[in-house]
């Protein structure tokens, strides 16, 4: 009767998971790699996303593209001005954030916020005015075609579906409720989920600016 052979599957098994280990230890440590702080691993994309050219249009029906977000630090946010409670309650919780960074002693002159509607239908140019003077008048209010609307969603990732109406001409539109944040170069690096705290997003956003 031939002999069992017995392999070191257990052995095999363990070499292999310190492998993989010391090989993550290794990345994490090459130089340049920056350390990412506990509180910022859920904040940080794993890397920078570089935004691709789009074509919009301001509250002041002037061209928005990409170079409107290139030399500052954009939050952006992603809503309509019909909306009962999430809108207007970041919207207010972003002039608390704006306020506090240029107010800081760091000080932070380049700094603005992009609210993008996803309700082009409703949302002219006008409309987007009249709802921002409400918040801060120095926001940027974005709409366009719902097309071009839908390409930059994709970048961000921000999803958004139009409920059904519930009379002719009204509706609700889920959204994500995320702030994005956008550096000068134009690059995706990070997105603050709710609930929003005005002092939770300075702190972490100056801790992102000395990463970048």
């Amino acid at each position: 009767m031939p002999e069992k052979t017995h392999r070191p599957y257990g052995t095999l098994l363990l070499f292999l998971f310190w492998g993989v280990l010391l090989a993550a230890v290794f990345f994490w440590m090459l130089p340049g790699k920056k350390t990412v702080p506990p509180e910022l691993q859920s904040v940080l994309r794993p890397e920078p996303k570089q935004l691709q050219e789009f074509s919009l249009t301001d509250q002041y029906q002037q061209a928005v593209n990409l170079e409107r977000l290139q030399g500052k630090w954009s939050l952006v946010f992603f809503g309509y001005t019909y909306c009962p409670d999430i809108c207007p309650t970041t919207l207010s919780t972003l002039t608390r954030v704006v306020r506090k960074l240029q107010n800081n002693p760091q000080g932070l002159a380049n700094i603005q916020v992009v609210f993008v509607s996803v309700d082009p239908q409703r949302d002219t140019p006008e409309v987007i005015e009249g709802y921002l003077k409400y918040f801060n008048e120095a926001f940027v209010g974005i709409t366009g075609a719902q097309q071009d609307i839908d390409s930059v969603t994709r970048q961000f990732g921000a999803g958004y579906i139009k409920e059904p109406d519930t009379t002719p001409g009204q509706y609700l539109v889920s959204h994500t409720s995320s702030i994005f944040l956008v550096d000068p170069k134009g690059r995706l690096l990070a997105s603050f989920s709710p609930p929003h705290d005005p002092n939770t997003i300075v702190d972490q956003f100056w801790q992102i600016h000395a990463l970048f």
